[in-house]
């Protein structure tokens, strides 16, 4: 059973039982590409159900939508809002025309939904159309960027969730290593003593420092251009329409959202976006580096520094009986390397955009999207699957600072930078250990010694 619609093309025979009509129909036939539809993107549903049900409630509140077409409207969002009708949001996220597939597939469901409300069939539109009633006062061009930033922001919010669980797994280590003296190093090579603790609780800090950058890049999201309509100058819309859809659409998402103070400056502008993306780079590039020291550090066990062990989680190998595999900082630094390519992505379609719009939202959104999320999953196996998991060989940690030359810059300020020297060379030298050599020279006390020693295990600053 089919149905016929009409659209600037001519007719096309749509299935009777879909939601979604001509517009969409011929999207799906012009955009096969990734085979990620918006309806597997719940976020953006979500968003773009808040956004036109914003648009009715703005439109029969200025008089240019009755209240019952304008109801019928709310309710379908409503519904779509519950979970309703995902799978009637069929267009590909990766498409042509900036997003008004999107925003037609949108336009559709909710128009046939809402007219199943008002007790009529789907498709008779010359009752309620998609066009001239649910996509009234608007345009793709200030609906798809609007949904775009609160889908956005609300995959960053579940990142910036699963990011603190990670800093705070990374914290935990850090006290409970907080006694253990270990070798640091730059450039590879052994430099001074510090503790575990020390080099866990840097890892945390780091990551606290992109949760504060991704909240500063949410807040950039927060400025729409909903009522800017075709190209900022809010042609079709009544006077006050912008300044009353963002009302109801703060009221329907409970966020701090504000009207961008130029709507065709904003309608063309993808900064925020760029923003964003350079922010999840930026923690891309710490999460490499975190995860590199993680593997280099329990690397062996036997022929590699081995001061780590990080818990086993699988065989490693089809062919060598007893190896196991950093498998989880492995992948973590697979989606970290999947996020920086997706950088280089949003910048290149940010800035392919031309004159008074960029028609390559859709394919910024996908990227950030798809960053947002595998991050999200990443910090939160990257703490449950690794860090928790962490212990240490206490022995081996001991062993090494105890005969490591590294004490000798510890010992520099009693001693002097010259005796410490040449305490060094007579270490490498003969194979004894810088404490005994220290104590046998007289250069210092047992107490002094120990005193030294000691305060290699207290934090070097304070904080919460």
């Amino acid at each position: 059973m089919s149905r016929s619609e009409h659209d600037l093309l001519g007719d096309r025979e749509v299935p009777d039982d879909a939601y979604w009509g001509v517009h969409t129909l011929r999207a799906l036939e012009n955009f096969p590409i990734s085979r990620e539809t918006i309806g597997d993107a719940p976020e953006l549903v979500d968003a773009l159900a808040c956004v036109k049900a914003a648009c009715a409630r703005a439109n029969h509140e200025l008089g240019t939508l009755d209240e019952r077409r304008a109801r019928a409207i709310v309710a379908a969002c409503q519904e779509i809002r519950a979970g309703a009708l995902r799978e009637q949001f069929v267009v590909d996220l990766v498409q042509g025309g900036a997003g008004t597939s999107t925003n037609m597939n949108a336009n559709e469901v909710i128009a046939n939904r809402a007219l199943e409300l008002l007790g009529l069939p789907r498709g008779s539109y010359e009752h309620l159309h998609p066009n001239e009633h649910v996509n009234l006062s608007q345009s793709t061009n200030d609906v798809y960027p609007t949904a775009l930033r609160l889908a956005v922001v609300a995959d960053a919010q579940r990142l910036r969730a699963a990011l603190e669980h990670l800093s705070e797994a990374f914290g935990g280590k850090a006290q409970e290593f907080a006694d253990v003296v270990k070798l640091g190093r730059t450039q590879l090579q052994d430099a001074v003593p510090m503790t575990l603790g020390q080099e866990l609780a840097a890892f945390r800090w780091t990551l606290r420092e992109d949760l504060q950058r991704i909240e500063e890049a949410q807040r950039l999201l927060h400025e729409v251009n909903l009522g800017a309509t075709a190209i900022g100058t809010g042609i079709t819309a009544p006077p006050g329409f912008a300044e009353c859809s963002l009302r109801h659409l703060v009221s329907l998402t409970d966020l701090p959202l504000k009207l961008a103070p130029d709507l065709v400056e904003a309608t063309q502008d993808t900064g925020a976006l760029v923003a964003m993306s350079g922010t999840l780079k930026r923690l891309a590039t710490k999460l490499i580096k975190i995860c590199n020291d993680l593997r280099l550090l329990s690397s062996g066990p036997q022929a590699g520094l081995g001061e780590l062990r990080l818990p086993a989680m699988q065989a490693g190998s089809s062919i060598m009986p007893g190896k196991v595999n950093p498998v989880i900082p492995e992948v973590v630094n697979q989606i970290a390397f999947q996020v920086i390519g997706n950088d280089l992505t949003v910048t290149l379609a940010a800035q392919g955009g031309q004159l008074q719009l960029n028609p390559f939202e859709p394919i910024i959104f996908r990227a950030l999207r798809e960053s947002l999320q595998q991050l999200t999953t990443g910090c939160q196996l990257l703490a449950d699957r690794c860090v928790l998991g962490i212990e240490v060989d206490r022995e081996l940690l001991a062993a090494r600072i105890g005969g490591s030359v590294a004490l000798c810059t510890a010992l520099a300020p009693a001693i002097g930078y010259a005796a410490a020297t040449a305490l060094a060379k007579r270490a490498l030298s003969s194979g004894r250990s810088v404490r005994e050599l220290a104590l046998d020279s007289g250069l210092l006390s047992e107490v002094e010694l120990e005193e030294i020693l000691c305060s290699l295990t207290r934090p070097a600053t304070v904080g919460g």
